[in-house]
């Protein structure tokens, strides 16, 4: 089964080798079927702590590093 890879920009940074990324998705709502953004935050492995707040990067499933942190960064996103 493949791993799933999401995008996001990295909201925080403050903790030695991990970075918050944000990732946004767009849904409609069931009732006004305006689309809206949905956001979540993630906890990410950072081996370098070369992200810094405000980088859009990629993150990608892995194994658990701790209680909260099940994600790698696996590079930085390139600007749309």
């Amino acid at each position: 089964m493949p791993r799933r890879v999401l995008t996001g920009v990295v909201v925080s940074d403050a903790n030695e080798k991990t970075v918050t990324v944000r990732v946004e998705r767009r849904v409609q709502h069931p009732i006004y079927k305006k689309t809206i953004r949905r956001s979540k935050k993630y906890a990410a492995h950072d081996e370098k702590n070369q992200f810094k707040t405000g980088d859009s990067v990629q993150i990608i499933e892995s194994r658990p590093y701790s209680k909260s942190k099940c994600w790698e960064v696996l590079y930085e996103a390139q600007a749309k």
